[in-house]
């Protein structure tokens, strides 16, 4: 990747999104390319442990916006922002990482791959120079620049009390159009979203959502739900296989809700749910617990 360099805020290079926000960098260092100003952009950020149904969700609407043209931005953090930002690349989009650290410095360690894969589809961000350790500081004060650099910030699982409620805060401040995708009421990583939600930020079922709210769509949405995102198309399954699998869904399932949900044995679900996980339709996500594929 090119060698990082320093646009400071007076420099016509630098991003206008962030030279009006509070608190606006004096510079920043860049490696790679900065966002096109002409393009829209949504940041996606959310849980660093998140769940199974956050790492479907954040692939679901990362990949589709950037296949739909929309520039990623997220701050490479393990869990949500590393998820999306890869799903982006994968879709053939680019995507922006906001760093807390220089922009030479690979951190966490298992993002390396998306770090070189950024290379030629998007770029690194920082306010600090190369060599800058990843400090616990620099987070907190780095989400002032991923709210600040997009059109709409979007929330996919965080709880009450998390780093992500500063990356809202701050997008508050800055005007930014928020987005949360909701979850189950009794799901604590999903309480901050739904929190959100219920205080007035939009609440994203579906890609075509965001790309509405962002003018790239100009008619209704085709769903407003993410039914085009899970069905049986893809799995040949028996009548018994489809029941079982239809009692999954993305949050993880033991065999026993099974067992009453469906009415079969314990011997039955069993055999039903080792046949769906060597089809592909469902996976074992923790002991004699399922979720389904797609």
């Amino acid at each position: 990747m090119d060698k990082t360099r320093y646009i400071t805020r007076f420099e016509d290079e630098f991003p206008d999104k962030l030279r009006f926000i509070p608190g606006c960098p004096a510079g920043i260092y860049v490696r790679g390319d900065l966002p096109d100003p002409e393009k829209k952009t949504v940041a996606i950020v959310g849980a660093r442990a998140c769940s199974e149904y956050g790492r479907k969700m954040a692939s679901y609407f990362s990949s589709h916006l950037a296949a739909a043209g929309v520039q990623i931005v997220s701050g490479m953090a393990r869990g949500i922002d590393g998820i999306a930002q890869r799903a982006a690349l994968e879709a053939g989009g680019t995507t922006f990482g906001i760093l807390g650290s220089g922009t030479d410095v690979i951190y966490p360690e298992q993002n390396r791959e998306i770090y070189r894969m950024i290379e030629g589809h998007g770029g690194l961000i920082s306010e600090h120079p190369d060599g800058t350790a990843p400090l616990g500081p620099h987070f907190a004060s780095r989400n002032r620049i991923i709210s600040g650099i997009c059109d709409i910030l979007l929330v996919i699982e965080a709880r009450l009390k998390s780093g992500t409620s500063i990356t809202v805060a701050d997008a508050l401040d800055q005007g930014r159009e928020i987005y949360a995708v909701p979850g189950r009421l009794t799901d604590g990583l999903s309480a901050g979203c739904n929190k959100l939600i219920s205080e007035g930020a939009g609440m994203a079922l579906c890609p075509d959502d965001l790309l509405k709210a962002l003018g790239l769509l100009c008619e209704e949405p085709l769903s407003t739900s993410t039914s085009g995102f899970t069905g049986t198309k893809h799995f040949d399954l028996s009548s018994k296989e489809k029941l079982v699998f239809d009692c999954l869904d993305l949050y993880p399932r033991s065999v026993d809700e099974i067992v009453r949900t469906c009415r079969l044995s314990v011997s039955e679900v069993m055999e039903l749910v080792t046949s769906l996980c060597i089809k592909g339709a469902a996976k074992e996500c923790a002991r004699s617990n399922y979720i389904r594929e797609t």
